[in-house]
């Protein structure tokens, strides 16, 4: 009878509790905690998996989807879904499931949180503090910006680029945006103005980055736009990491085009330890924590577990990443 139940692979280890929708309703083998790509054990059983339950880490490409001719659906535990080749899927008949909404909250409270670091140079000072720079009070000492009155920009007005706009709101900050949609709610909510880019850019004492990572975003943020940004300006990047041009944000930071970035994200991802980024001083980098608290990251487990059963059962996701699967002739 256990052999009856569909294959699932689970390409990471994920805490106790996170998978128990599962039990009883599935096969699973389960990957190592911190692979980035697909292990062996994985790949052996390719050819006899009806369920792939993936995090951003793995690339799921052709050469994984032609080795595995039975997938029923691919759970993708994140919102984007950029490790995963989406037009192969539909291609196949395969749904891709994400998990929007859950991490809402907790990206933009960290969005917010890198902001204030970077704006009042928490990162200096706690350098400094712990290596014997600290000698007396200085009324010169670690200076940063003020929020009050300065303007936020915020690029993508979605449901995170919304919340960051409502926590931005507390602290006095003026809100412009960038959407390919005008978002009505934030101009009644927040008196935002919609702006072009090159104009919020060029406006702007903070820009928060809130998009998804497309053709048309990748490297959205290059040598032109920083060069628009004021040189107080501070740039923030919780989207994803190839939204920036890493090369260009280093030489803004060096020439000083702008005056610092925060980054839970970046490309490539992770940078490595020797990266010249890391020994900006004005440059915070955080290992892609926008989701990692404990409530957040537990429903995104769950919602991903959700889109799987219903694509196991050949019923429609209610989170899906490529519905035009569904009207597939």
């Amino acid at each position: 009878m256990a052999n009856q139940l569909p294959l699932v692979l689970v390409t990471h280890t994920l805490p106790d509790g996170w998978l128990d929708s599962l039990h009883g309703r599935c096969r699973t083998i389960i990957g190592p905690k911190d692979a980035t790509v697909l292990a062996p054990e994985l790949k052996a059983h390719l050819s006899q998996a009806d369920g792939l339950y993936t995090l951003l880490t793995i690339r799921v490409d052709e050469d994984i989807l032609d080795k595995a001719p039975n997938l029923l659906v691919i759970s993708n535990m994140a919102v984007g879904v950029d490790n995963i080749d989406l037009q192969a899927c539909t291609r196949r008949g395969i749904p891709v499931g994400h998990t929007p909404g859950v991490l809402t909250e907790g990206t933009a409270d960290l969005a917010m949180a890198l902001l204030l670091a970077a704006a009042r140079r928490l990162d200096e000072a706690n350098h400094d503090a712990r290596h014997g720079l600290w000698k007396t009070w200085s009324p010169t000492g670690w200076l940063g910006a003020d929020l009050l009155g300065a303007t936020l920009g915020i690029v993508g007005m979605g449901k995170i680029g919304t919340a960051v706009a409502e926590r931005a709101r507390g602290f006095g900050l003026r809100i412009v945006y960038n959407d390919s949609c005008p978002n009505q709610g934030a101009e009644s909510r927040f008196g935002a103005s919609c702006l072009s880019l090159e104009d919020l850019l060029i406006e702007s004492d903070f820009v928060s980055l809130h998009v998804p990572l497309t053709g048309k975003t990748r490297g959205l943020i290059g040598e032109k736009a920083l060069r628009l940004m004021k040189p107080n300006a501070i740039l923030v990047n919780t989207s994803r990491g190839a939204v920036v041009n890493t090369a260009d944000l280093l030489l803004a930071l060096r020439e000083g085009w702008i005056a610092a970035a925060a980054l839970d994200v970046t490309d490539p991802e992770p940078l490595p330890p020797e990266h010249p980024l890391y020994k900006q001083p004005n440059c915070l980098i955080t290992p892609h924590i926008g989701s990692a608290t404990w409530n957040t990251r537990r429903r995104m487990a769950e919602r991903a577990c959700e889109n799987l059963l219903a694509g196991l059962a050949e019923e429609c996701l209610s989170f899906c990443a490529n519905p035009e699967v569904y009207s597939r002739e």
